[in-house]
């Protein structure tokens, strides 16, 4: 029997094969060309003023100074954000990671807090703050023994929902009803010795 009809059945197959994967290789199918809706392409950022990112924190922003919370503003979030929670810590701490400030439940349209945000349990902007773990409402500024710096990380979450907690809610309440939610986050380090 001739192999050579077959043979040239499978080049002729392979070579269609290979030129659509050719063809394909710069936008596969299924996958859009640009970013889905209610996704933005640029990237989501926090910053501050007050400080480099992982820079020393002012003492103004500690338990040596006045223990005020940093203005902090942020651009870049996706459309779909229904709200943004706001956590800082300091991984560093010697009982373990040590929680300063909770904020949660941010309307999706604001971009900035203030410095100095009010220690109640409802911001007047909207959003709520949880305890921190000196066992307060608000922001509760680096204060660490004596020594080695420790880092401090201010972590926004842009969320797809609105979290539905009371004020007051812990760290890991927060955390949990986060969950499933996360469309994405920004960062920022700042350091901070006695």
């Amino acid at each position: 029997m001739n192999s050579e009809p077959k043979t040239r059945f499978a080049l002729l197959a392979a070579s269609l094969l290979l030129a659509s994967a050719i063809c394909l290789a710069g936008n596969p199918v299924g996958v859009p060309s640009s970013p889905k809706p209610g996704r933005r392409a640029m990237s989501f950022v926090l910053e501050t003023k007050v400080f480099p990112k992982g820079g020393e924190i002012p003492s103004k922003y500690t338990c040596s100074g006045q223990d005020v919370s940093p203005a902090l503003s942020w651009s870049g979030a996706p459309q779909a954000t229904k709200s943004f929670a706001l956590i800082v810590e300091d991984p560093d701490a010697p009982s373990g990671t040590f929680t300063h400030w909770v904020v949660y439940e941010l309307p999706p349209g604001t971009h900035q807090l203030p410095e100095n945000v009010s220690q109640t349990d409802d911001l007047s902007g909207g959003g709520r703050q949880g305890r921190n773990g000196f066992r307060r409402t608000g922001y509760g500024g680096p204060c660490p023994p004596p020594g080695k710096a420790h880092r401090y990380f201010f972590r926004l979450y842009a969320l797809d929902s609105t979290l539905n907690l009371p004020a007051g809610a812990s760290r890991q309440e927060v955390e949990s009803a986060m969950r499933g939610h996360l469309i994405a986050q920004a960062e920022l380090m700042g350091k901070f010795a006695r």
